[in-house]
C-alpha cells in the first residue's frame, strides 16, 4: 500500500489553495477532502506544536495515506456531517480555516474495480463509501425512465438525456446492466463520434453525482462550514464543472444557492462572506501541461463576516 500515497492524487493548485488558507501556526484547520493527503500534508508542513488539522474522507482507500502526526485527527466520514464532528470535538466556532478540493481523484478513474471511469471494462460501482449505498449498477436497474432522464438532463447538462434513459429502459427489459462495458454499448450511439469522450464524461460524471448524492452533500457541507468557522476564518473550495462551481460562487456571493442578493434597509447586500477573490482562480498553464486533470480546476475563496 506504500505506492498509493505517491500515485493517489497530485494537489491542483496547491501554492494558491495553501496561501488561501492564511494558515497560523497555532489555527485550527480542516481538510474536508483528504484523498491522498497531498493538502494536508501541505498544511501540516506550516503548522507549530499547537495547531490542528481534521481531516474527512469517507473513502476506506483514503486511510492509508493518514499521516502520523498527533495534530492531525482523521475523520472517516462524508463533509456533510462536518458539523456533527466539529461539534464532537469542540470546534463549533473554532475553525479559522476549511479547504475543499472537490475533484475525484486521480485514484479513482486510474482502479478499473472502482467503476469511475469508461476507459476499463468492471462493475459499476461509483461509491465513494464503498461500504454502504447504491451503486451506479442499481441507478440503472432500479431508477424509473423519467428519473435517469432527470438525472442525466440535470447532472449531465444532456440534451439527449431522454433518449438515453429510454434506451437504458428497453435494454434492461432483457439483460443487466452491471458491467461498464455492457453500460457503453447502450449509451453510445448517442454520443457521436467526434465528441464521444465529453460525451461519455457527461453520462459518468451524472451518474457519480447520483450514486454519491454530491450536489446535496456539497450544499450540506457550505451551509455548516459556515457555522464551524470562527469570524475571519476562510472557506477555500476548489471545483471542477459548472453544476458545483455555480453553487459555490453563488453561496460565497450571497449567503444562498440561488445567487439572490438580500438587502438591508439602507440597500447594503447582507452576505455572511467577503470575497477574498473577486475574480476566479485557475491553473497555470504550466500546471496544466504537468497535469492535465487539473484545466477545468477553479479557485474560490470567502471569508466568514
Amino acid at each position: 500500500m506504500e505506492g498509493m500515497e505517491i500515485n493517489y492524487h497530485v494537489p491542483v493548485m496547491l501554492a494558491e489553495s495553501l496561501e488561501g488558507l492564511a494558515l497560523q501556526a497555532d489555527g485550527v484547520y480542516v481538510d474536508v477532502t483528504f484523498g491522498g493527503g497531498g493538502h494536508s500534508r501541505e498544511i501540516l508542513k506550516q503548522l507549530g506544536t499547537d495547531g490542528r488539522l481534521y481531516g474527512f474522507d469517507q473513502d476506506a482507500d483514503a486511510e492509508h495515506n493518514i499521516p502520523e502526526d498527533p495534530r492531525f485527527v482523521f475523520v472517516r466520514s462524508n463533509f456533510r456531517y462536518l458539523y456533527n464532528f466539529m461539534r464532537y470535538h469542540d470546534e463549533v466556532g473554532q475553525v479559522d480555516s476549511i479547504l475543499a478540493d472537490l475533484g475525484v481523484s486521480s485514484h479513482h478513474f486510474d482502479d478499473k474495480d472502482r467503476g469511475f471511469s469508461f476507459r476499463f471494462d468492471g462493475q459499476l460501482d461509483m461509491r465513494m463509501n464503498t461500504r454502504a449505498g447504491q451503486t451506479a449498477a442499481d441507478v440503472l436497474s432500479s431508477y424509473t425512465e423519467e428519473k435517469l432522464a432527470d438525472i442525466f438532463y440535470f447532472y449531465g447538462e444532456l440534451k439527449t438525456a431522454r433518449k438515453i434513459a429510454a434506451a437504458i429502459v428497453h435494454a434492461r427489459e432483457t439483460k443487466s446492466i452491471g458491467m461498464i462495458e455492457e453500460f457503453l454499448e447502450i449509451i453510445r450511439p448517442f454520443g457521436g463520434k467526434d465528441k464521444e469522450k465529453k460525451f461519455l464524461t457527461q453520462v459518468f460524471q451524472a451518474l457519480r453525482i447520483e450514486v454519491n448524492n454530491e450536489m446535496v452533500a456539497l450544499k450540506d457541507m457550505l451551509q455548516q462550514a459556515l457555522m464551524v468557522l470562527k469570524p475571519g476564518g476562510r472557506l477555500v473550495v476548489i471545483t471542477y464543472h459548472s453544476l458545483e462551481d455555480r453553487l459555490v460562487k453563488n453561496f460565497l456571493k450571497t449567503g444562498n444557492f440561488e445567487g439572490k442578493t438580500e438587502q438591508d434597509f439602507f440597500g447594503n447586500v447582507q452576505t455572511p462572506f467577503r470575497l477574498v477573490n473577486h475574480k476566479v482562480i485557475v491553473p497555470s498553464d504550466k500546471e496544466i501541461q504537468e497535469n492535465p486533470r487539473s484545466r477545468s480546476a477553479k479557485l474560490r475563496i470567502a471569508e466568514k463576516r
